[in-house]
This record gives structure tokens, sequence and C-alpha cells, in this order.
């Protein structure tokens, strides 16, 4: 009787501890939207909302000097190995690609560094938004779920962004 009555205690404990919220865990991998900007645009001064998709990247003259998309708040359900992989695309004022980077995400830093290092975030790079649509991805051993998600996310921003480009 007494082992029934631990092993009921166990299971009933074991479902208690299931059903409690887990708290997120904090990324893995953390970016700074504004170091991202300023890697492509050091002279960058602020970055203002221009529509759904895309903000502007101003300088201290108050003159544009790029454009941003981030997939953040798009693209929730898109999920590498460990989970969402939100990017950002920045372009310069006539809408050619200069940098494709993932922001804050909790995939393996390994495999984020092994895809960097072979050259896959620079594929869209010197690219017009539609132009950059056709890329054909190659292939990325040990790092496929990410890639794969990063692609997706790049995809959906290429896909819509185009369709409302903001005013220069």
């Amino acid at each position: 009787m007494f082992k029934k009555a631990c092993i009921a205690l166990l299971f009933c404990s074991s479902i208690a501890w299931a059903q409690q919220p887990q708290k997120p865990e904090p990324p893995l991998h953390e970016v700074s939207n504004k170091d991202v900007v300023k890697s492509v645009y050091p002279e960058a001064a602020n970055v203002v909302k221009a529509n759904d998709y895309w903000f502007k990247v101003i300088n201290n003259n108050k003159r544009i000097i790029g454009f941003a998309m981030i997939s953040s708040n798009f693209c929730k359900d898109v999920k590498g190995y460990n989970d969402v992989t939100p990017v950002m695309i920045l372009t310069d004022p006539n809408f050619v690609i200069k940098k494709v980077a993932l922001l804050s995400n909790h995939e393996t830093l390994g495999y984020v560094r092994k895809l960097e290092k072979n050259g896959f975030f620079d594929q869209w790079n010197g690219k017009k938004l539609k132009e950059a649509k056709s890329v054909q991805i190659d292939g990325f051993t040990g790092a496929t779920y990410t890639a794969k998600a990063v692609s997706k996310n790049v995809d959906f921003l290429l896909s819509n962004g185009v369709k409302k480009l903001p005013k220069k």
C-alpha cells in the first residue's frame, strides 16, 4: 500500500510540475539591432519606421542613407533548430541589399558562425530586392535547419517588402 501511495504521489507531483508555466530561456546569441545597422552604416544617427515592413536609416543631416526590414514581427512560426530565427535586411537607398543578418536567436552559435564563415548570409548582398528573391540557397551541412529558417525569413521579407517600398 505504501508503495502505491508513493507512486501516486510521484505521478501527481510530476503532473503539477509539468503544468507550471515555463520561463522562456534568454536567447543564446544576443544581437543588437543597432549594432547591425551600425556595421553597415556607421554614420547612422536614427532609424525611423517608414511602413509595416520598412525602416529608414537616417544620418545626422536627416538624410536617408539606407533602409532596413526585420522579420521578427512576421515570422514567429518560422523556427530553426532551436527556435525562431529573425533576420534584418539592410539596403542602400536604391534598395540594393548590403547585409542580411540573423538577430537575437536560440540557434547554436557554432552553427551560426559556420554559416557566416561559409558566406551564407552574403548570398543576397549586392542584389536588388527582386533579383535577391531568385537566389538559390546552397545546402549547408550541419546547419540545415538554421539555414532553411533564415532563408524563409528572408524570402518573406523580400516577397512582402518589395510590394510596400518606402518613399525616399
